[in-house]
């Protein structure tokens, strides 16, 4: 059996890392730019530049036109996955720690788990509820580090909130990906999040012309959309095609302790060691479900669940959906 890798492979596992670096760059950017700018501007100014790259290419490709009913349904991803996500969890990044933030969003896959056995009638077994027990855990011990612990308004509880905000987002998109595609379902959202937070773009207009073009909260914006977006999502893109969804999915593990790096070389922040312990013991967590439950071999959720929603950078960026499920079995009809 000829076990040489090619060099397709190698290229896919280099595309894969550059995800990796490219979305956790995502929470220290973001803590520089509310350096000039509220977590609301902040989020209209990203999604409109993002949102008119969407407009752009749904203009070159055009992909098929959502119906009334699935129009709504986006308007709705967009709400809870760009507008109130990114809400949460900029105000969030006021006070909790870039590299805290990643940790506490890495949990968006358990809750989107939980929501898929509320809504889509799927089974959760043992190992699933004992990986969310010991997530949940690791989530309290980084909160204890941070302003405010878990008590409602504190910085941490609101990063928990946006990590539910992208899982209701993952859960309300699952149908439409089979139908639309990735990409198409991505450039919809970013447009359907720009439209929600229109109010505050004149606020955002106002704040990057006060900081100046040369400020470093501008160029945190302009490479919230460049790098997180683009190019991850594109190097995202590339990975998978070679790889499949649950080898490079494995990868996305990295997310949280590489944006704990990037944010000590950009913002000079020391991780805390609740940050660190409590990090690993949410990770632990999270991979108990993703790689040992029951909903993971019943349902193959890494086809209809866990590509949507293992974060990284954690759907900081509106979402990294993948290909139609090529088994369609335990889905819903409309998949």
């Amino acid at each position: 059996m000829d076990e040489t890798v090619s060099p397709k492979t190698y290229l896919a596992v280099a595309a894969v890392l550059v995800t990796v670096l490219a979305w956790a760059s995502a929470f220290p950017l973001i803590r520089i730019a509310l350096g000039g700018l509220g977590p609301l501007p902040l989020a209209a100014a990203r999604f409109w530049l993002a949102g008119s790259i969407a407009v752009g290419w749904l203009l070159t490709v055009r992909p098929a036109r959502p119906n009334r009913r699935d129009a709504g349904v986006f308007l709705l991803c967009g709400l809870a996955g760009i507008a109130l996500y990114n809400a949460c969890l900029n105000t969030g990044q006021k006070t909790v720690s870039p590299g805290a933030a990643s940790f506490l969003v890495n949990i968006g896959p358990i809750i989107t788990a939980i929501l898929a056995t509320i809504f889509l009638r799927e089974q959760f077994g043992r190992a699933a509820w004992t990986g969310s027990a010991v997530a949940l855990a690791g989530v309290a011990i980084i909160a204890s580090g941070q302003p405010g612990g878990l008590h409602l308004g504190a910085g941490a509880s609101l990063v928990v909130l946006a990590a539910a905000c992208q899982a209701t987002y993952f859960t309300l998109q699952r149908p439409l990906v089979p139908r639309y595609g990735a990409l198409a379902c991505t450039a919809y959202t970013f447009i359907a999040g720009a439209l929600l937070l229109t109010p505050w773009l004149p606020g955002a207009a106002a704040s990057l012309a006060a900081a100046g073009a040369s400020s470093p909260a501008t160029y945190a914006v302009v490479a919230l959309v460049l790098v997180p977006s683009i190019i991850g999502y594109a190097s995202w893109t590339y990975a998978l095609g070679t790889l499949g969804a649950a080898r490079a999915a494995n990868f996305l593990y990295l997310v949280p302790p590489v944006a704990t790096g990037i944010s000590y070389l950009l913002t000079g922040e020391i991780p805390r060691w609740s940050t660190l312990v409590g990090g690993l013991v949410a990770i632990l967590g999270v991979a108990i479900v993703n790689l040992r439950s029951k909903l993971i071999g019943n349902v193959r959720l890494p086809k209809c669940i866990t590509e949507l929603g293992l974060d990284r950078a954690a759907g900081t960026w509106g979402g990294y959906q993948a290909a139609a499920p090529r088994d369609n079995r335990h889905c819903p009809a409309g998949d």
